[in-house]
């Protein structure tokens, strides 16, 4: 009645599966095409049976994805012409993004600006190193189109949010960092554009491919928060392997309130408890990123402060501090050598354990959205459900 085949019907309900699956939570609007990337080897090979194909095709058609990264389905010459043609006769894409713009360092550093389906951009970052004499390949991912969250120091959040990325979108980052670099991705952090726990179904189907699919180990993949009412208790409910990474930025209320505003909705003695659920749950060590801003928060006695925080509080951790790396329009500075130094030591004295992420890819505007904002000069309209308003309570309120 409809006009669709036995077959057609089949594929139609494989990659809807796989796309209840990657879908994520509160999507505004994502790409409306099935895409390839994101399935696993299984997945494919339900498709290929789906549309009259033998299901070891499923294994060509991974091998293609992300052992050969092919962008087009017409460039999957193991399949047949005709089995090419029914995978785009239901619109079935492969998800890869174009690359609109790269900005590459003086350091190796690459950043990319890539191009989806919608006409949106989004960036993602490479960054090589040599770690204990080892070489390293680190993509920096987004996981949402702007961000909601408007930290006064960030630039994606001058940006205005637009939407949540599905799983395929955000694991397209990595592939595309691999295509640049020639070279294996060795970890992933998600810590680009966007706040992963507000699309908390989408990052873990796409921390799920990263490692089953493209090979990261889990342990090498690092999820990045803000902090969300009720979101840490539920990706410690995961049971993943990966290393949470919460973004403290102060020690005390009244001054995080004033460099992140849903801090006002979600206090941070409630984030520290989610923490040290997080802790019990996992077992696993909890990082807390802590963005150093001259004169503002980089002072040794907000170390000090820093220090009986989280001794207050029962959970293995470790603290990054992050020397603030300016954007523009940002009345923000970055603190003195000697200002981190002190910092440093004094956390140091506290027998908290502690390390200086070194600054990468000043020249190729690798502030998380600083990229993006240079060729998107007007920020994009809000969508008001995406983050927590002020009154919500944070006991309550879900992601």
């Amino acid at each position: 009645a409809d006009g669709m085949d036995g077959g057609a019907r089949a594929a139609a309900a494989a990659m809807a599966r796989h796309a209840r699956l990657a879908r994520p939570m509160r999507r505004v609007k994502a790409a409306s095409a099935p895409n390839l990337v994101g399935m696993s080897q299984e997945e494919l090979g339900d498709l290929a049976e789906a549309i009259g194909e033998r299901r070891y095709r499923g294994k060509q058609m991974f091998d293609a994805l992300y052992t050969r990264k092919l962008k087009r389905v017409e460039e999957f010459v193991q399949l047949s012409k005709g089995a090419r043609e029914k995978l785009k006769g239901l619109g079935v894409d492969t998800g890869r993004a174009e690359v609109f713009h790269a900005a590459r360092s003086t350091d190796g550093t690459v950043k990319l600006l890539l191009k989806l389906q919608d006409g949106r951009v989004l960036e993602t970052v490479g960054i090589p190193s040599n770690y204990s004499s080892k070489s390293r390949l680190t993509v920096c991912v987004s996981s949402q189109v702007g961000c909601p969250m408007k930290c006064t120091f960030c630039a994606t959040g001058k940006g205005g949010f637009a939407r949540n990325l599905n799983a395929s979108e955000i694991v397209d980052q990595v592939l595309a960092i691999e295509e640049e670099f020639g070279k294996r991705v060795t970890n992933v952090v998600f810590m680009g554009m966007g706040e992963p726990l507000l699309n908390l179904p989408a990052v873990i189907k796409a921390q799920q491919c990263l490692n089953q699919n493209v090979g990261i180990g889990q342990r090498n993949i690092t999820i990045s928060s803000v902090g969300v009412p009720n979101a840490i208790r539920k990706l410690a409910m995961e049971k993943l392997q990966s290393t949470l990474a919460v973004s403290l930025h102060a020690p005390n209320q009244a001054l995080r309130e004033k460099l992140i505003p849903s801090a006002k909705t979600y206090p941070l003695y409630a984030l520290m408890e989610d923490c040290t659920a997080y802790f019990e749950i996992t077992g696993r060590r909890v990082t807390f990123e802590y963005t150093l801003l001259s004169g503002v928060n980089d002072l040794p006695e907000h170390a000090e402060e820093l220090a009986k925080l989280l001794y207050k509080h029962n959970l293995a951790s470790h603290v990054n501090l992050i020397p603030y790396n300016p954007v523009d329009e940002s009345d923000y500075q970055r603190p003195s050598r000697q200002s981190i130094s002190l910092f440093e030591e004094a956390l140091k004295k506290r027998k908290v354990p502690v390390s200086v992420r070194v600054t990468r890819g000043m020249d190729a505007s690798a502030a998380c959205g600083q990229l993006r904002n240079e060729f998107q000069k007007e920020p994009m309209l809000e969508v008001a459900e995406s983050t927590p308003s002020e009154g919500d309570d944070w006991q309550t309120a879900s992601v």
